[in-house]
């Protein structure tokens, strides 16, 4: 039977590439997602965000961004909200798509260990949700948007 594991053709050694990936968490730009641009210092440099932050922004960018509308980003970047929109479904419903949306967009960055603790708020047509994401390191961060249903 052949190997199902990718072999090395120089050495023929047996390589398992997910687990010789390290996950790395980089730092990255800070970004003030109330005002849309990037936070500079005092001096006019952009400023920087620590490792949890630029996961934190990154998070909270992928629940921002819609799917497939954006060429710059890969197919699994981003959310698929839109489809829920004018379709009248029951609130119950569309938590619970929201729901699945939000673990499916968040899990795709290997960072991401866990989503947990949905809290919904309705206003009118508008849904505002909240989660805690866990990270492979152990850290949590709450992220969260609104949708108009």
């Amino acid at each position: 039977m052949a190997n199902l594991l990718p072999t090395d053709t120089v050495s023929g050694l047996t390589i398992d590439k997910e687990a010789s990936t390290p996950i790395t968490f980089g730092k990255g730009w800070k970004f003030d997602f109330d005002a849309g641009e990037f936070v500079t210092t005092p001096t006019g440099r952009t400023a920087t965000a620590d490792e949890n932050e630029a996961f934190m922004e990154w998070c909270q960018k992928a629940l921002l961004t819609p799917r497939y509308r954006h060429l710059i980003y890969g197919r699994q970047y981003g959310h698929d909200f839109d489809d829920l929109i004018g379709r009248g479904f029951s609130r119950e419903v569309i938590e619970s798509e929201i729901q699945r949306i939000v673990k499916e967009t968040l899990t795709v960055d290997p960072r991401t260990d866990e989503v947990k603790n949905l809290v919904f708020v309705w206003e009118d047509s508008r849904l505002y949700f909240t989660c805690d994401v866990i990270s492979i390191k152990g850290d949590q961060i709450q992220v969260g948007t609104g949708v108009v249903i």
